[in-house]
């Protein structure tokens, strides 16, 4: 699984499509982009899942939100929730998580996005294992989709040009594996995804690693031709 995350930029899309579409070898798995919701519906192409960045938990009177029913309408794919800046900027937390995890559950969408990651202090604390179960705290008894997914994201390598070492990032991926496994109702296993600052220079040394399952792709998704690219590298490191 590749995804982009273009967050709040505006980008020329036409242009985008056209510079993936000439540099992407054909592909047989999951590869989307979630732009800004106002643009969902204006973002379309047949190799690509489209989704989005956020949703509310609930619909009606909640002025400016976005509702998981509006989501289904327009036949969104996936849904990231989660993502550090939601967690910084807007101040969600567990609870709220939660409740969007559990809207989401009870929808058409298939495939949900959970972000996770310590910042640079809790990292150098070595608190990394003890803020990631605290997220993962949010599925606790769930019986998790199938296509249920773990964005790891050290919210430090965000933007940073800064990125754990690969052998690194894998012993987070099997923790948090192992931890969504011994937490979820039905034992579930999921795919977990690699962001912060991935580019396709350093795409492969992550996709080298066994429980690396793809990447979410921030900064370097708003070049069509660099995240072609990236999904070629995913490509080659999975046949």
């Amino acid at each position: 699984m590749i995804i982009a995350n273009f967050k709040s930029n505006v980008i020329n899309f036409d242009k985008w499509v056209d510079d993936f579409e000439n540099s992407c070898s054909p592909v047989d798995f999951y590869v989307g982009i979630a732009p800004p919701s106002i643009y969902i519906t204006k973002y379309s192409s047949p190799r690509l899942a489209i989704g989005a960045q956020d949703v509310d938990h609930s619909s009606g009177s909640r002025t400016g939100a976005i509702s998981i029913e509006m989501l289904d309408e327009v036949g969104v794919e996936f849904v990231i929730i989660g993502h550090s800046e939601r967690r910084e900027f807007f101040h969600e937390d567990n609870d709220l998580i939660r409740k969007k995890i559990q809207a989401l559950d009870k929808s058409k969408i298939s495939t949900t996005i959970l972000c996770i990651g310590e910042t640079k202090e809790e990292n150098k604390m070595g608190a990394t294992k003890d803020v990631l179960k605290n997220q993962l705290s949010v599925i606790d008894g769930f019986e998790l989709g199938k296509n249920f997914t773990i964005a790891y994201e050290p919210v430090w390598a965000i933007g940073s040009g800064q990125t754990p070492e690969p052998k690194d990032i894998n012993e987070i991926h099997k923790y948090i594996k192992d931890v969504v496994q011994s937490v979820s109702e039905n034992n579930h296993v999921p795919d977990v995804v690699y962001g912060g600052s991935v580019t396709d220079k350093n795409a492969e040394s992550f996709f080298k690693e066994e429980f690396v399952d793809g990447a979410l792709v921030g900064g370097a998704s708003l070049n069509g031709t660099t995240f072609a690219n990236i999904v070629n590298i995913w490509r080659e490191n999975i046949i």
